[in-house]
């Protein structure tokens, strides 16, 4: 059923074992690379063009044909513009899983699928799906499951937590069930230890080698306003614009006896509200408000108006937490923590599992009410 594959390279040590295990396993292999961000930095400087000439090599290593496709419209459009527009509000976006909602499992899904006449795609994301790494289990009928893999400090369905089902349903991932050492060790085992050894991309992919306050300050100007102790009222200095800033984040405020973190943005005002201290009950709460939830798999223990009992996360490196989920309409989500997390951010997403299974996605309006005093 599934003869030619399309392999999403980037340069990296991961996608390049992904492309060797699939033409180990003798599919018709041919490889794409993604061109969304077309930028240089201030110093001349396009992460983008290294990985470009490396994925060129690996092919010609492999054998394998490759054609670089331009989604860089897109991305703006996309991805971009909405991270750009978030900021501007206030909001921390995530543009990491905008880009794989929307270019990778929806623009490269199509564009393999329909111009380059692949039967599924394949990347290397550390997931799993239930159709297994190079779909051997699939049906037509069975519904396919977003799994987490094996390597848990590597996982990431918290990112493809929002992608459609058709893409998933013909996506493989050949290394999902590989710890990242073991990827490293295949390589060199293969002779792709220059892949293994390439420094690996973090953060954003536009910020490139910048400071992500240079960056996000070429694109939205200034507006300075006031730090406001939130308890107090009391204006305890001045910030040069609410996109530099995130709830949570520690405020470098001189002559103070604790330091400050973000607690709040009011966008009308343009002030930043802070409480001292790190631990600040004010910083916590064991609500969340979430919209637009995409469902990857609904359980079938969960009827409509019902409560789904699973575990939450808003960050992809954090422990899951327990939590009872309420969907309050087809577009919003209420989600109750069976324990009181920091700092949870607006545009995030409330990522849901049980198990192994990633359920989906909502994205994050506001959280609840914050942890009271226990002396009050």
């Amino acid at each position: 059923m599934f003869r030619r594959v399309v392999v999403g390279v980037s340069g990296g040590v991961d996608s390049a074992v992904t492309a060797y295990l699939l033409k180990r396993k003798g599919f018709d292999v041919r490889a794409a690379f993604m061109k969304n961000w077309d930028l240089i930095d201030e110093n001349g400087y396009c992460s983008g063009e290294q990985d470009w000439l490396d994925a060129q090599k690996l092919c010609r290593q492999l054998d394998i044909p490759l054609e670089q496709v331009n989604f860089v419209k897109d991305y703006w459009l996309e991805v971009f513009g909405s991270f750009l527009k978030d900021y501007s509000a206030g909001i921390t976006p995530n543009p990491d899983i905008l880009c794989n909602r929307h270019i990778k499992f929806n623009l490269f899904y199509k564009h393999a699928r329909e111009r380059m006449g692949a039967d599924a795609i394949a990347t290397g994301h550390y997931c799993r799906s239930s159709f297994g790494p190079f779909l051997e289990n699939y049906t037509e009928q069975d519904r396919v499951r977003l799994l987490t893999g094996v390597d848990e400090i590597k996982d990431q369905t918290f990112f493809l937590s929002q992608i459609g089902t058709e893409a998933l349903r013909r996506t493989m991932f050949p290394i999902g069930g590989m710890m990242k050492r073991e990827v490293k060790a295949l390589a060199a085992e293969v002779g792709l230890e220059a892949f293994a050894r390439k420094k690996e991309s973090m953060g954003i992919c536009f910020v490139g080698k910048r400071s992500f306050q240079d960056f996000i300050g070429e694109y939205i100007e200034s507006k300075p306003g006031g730090f406001v102790d939130f308890e107090t009222g009391r204006v305890v200095g001045e910030h040069k614009g609410l996109h530099h800033w995130t709830v949570g984040q520690k405020a470098k405020i001189g002559g103070c006896l604790k330091p400050y973190f973000v607690f709040r943005k009011d966008v009308e005002r343009n002030v930043i509200y802070l409480v001292a201290g790190t631990d600040h009950p004010l910083l916590r709460t064991d609500m969340v408000y979430a919209e637009d939830p995409v469902w990857l798999n609904r359980p079938d223990d969960w009827v409509r108006g019902g409560v789904l009992r699973c575990q939450f996360r808003f960050q992809h490196t954090k422990p899951l937490v327990g939590c009872s989920v309420i969907e309050t309409d087809g577009h919003k989500v209420f989600v109750m923590l069976d324990e009181p997390l920091r700092a949870i951010t607006p545009g995030q997403y409330a990522v849901f599992y049980r198990n192994e299974e990633c359920f989906g996605s909502a994205r994050i309006t506001k959280p609840g009410p914050s942890m009271v005093y226990s002396d009050r």
